[in-house]
């Protein structure tokens, strides 16, 4: 047999999930194996964005990945097993509930990594700057 990586195992998935043509697709993280250039592309163009191949039916996504969440239709925040905030972006982000204080959390997070990894950078020192973990749920609007 032949061995596949993550990331070619999940674009196999994907693919397997488009081809099924279903009437709803549950995704849980398809995009956390794949390279982060790999993930734009597949996210634009193969599923979700406006040169998507993704068929018509709703998707329900569960995601670590905060910088997909402007893209999305709906956003349910859970606190627990309830729904505490539902909406679109920047819906969310003007109540300045929950979510809005967790992405601005997140976004000193990585403002403060940033310089960190500069300075480790100067001084001759690698690192990850792989996203914080968040969950995401999303649907389109007319599901």
């Amino acid at each position: 047999g032949i061995n596949l990586s993550g990331g070619q195992k999940q674009r196999v998935s994907l693919a397997r999930a488009v081809y099924h043509n279903a009437d709803i697709y549950l995704l849980d993280d398809p995009l956390s194996a794949v390279d982060s250039h790999v993930g734009r592309h597949i996210f634009e163009r193969g599923c979700w964005g406006r040169r998507a191949s993704w068929p018509a039916a709703p998707a329900l996504l569960v995601t670590n990945g905060l910088h997909w969440l402007p893209q999305t239709d709906r956003i349910l925040v859970l606190d627990g097993r309830t729904v505490s905030e539902e909406g679109g972006y920047q819906e969310l982000l003007a109540k300045n509930g929950p979510f809005a204080q967790f992405v601005r959390l997140h976004a000193l997070e990585k403002e403060d990594s940033s310089s960190d990894d500069e300075a480790d950078n100067a001084a001759g020192a690698s690192s990850s700057s792989e996203p914080d973990a968040a969950v995401s749920q999303e649907l389109p609007e007319n599901a």
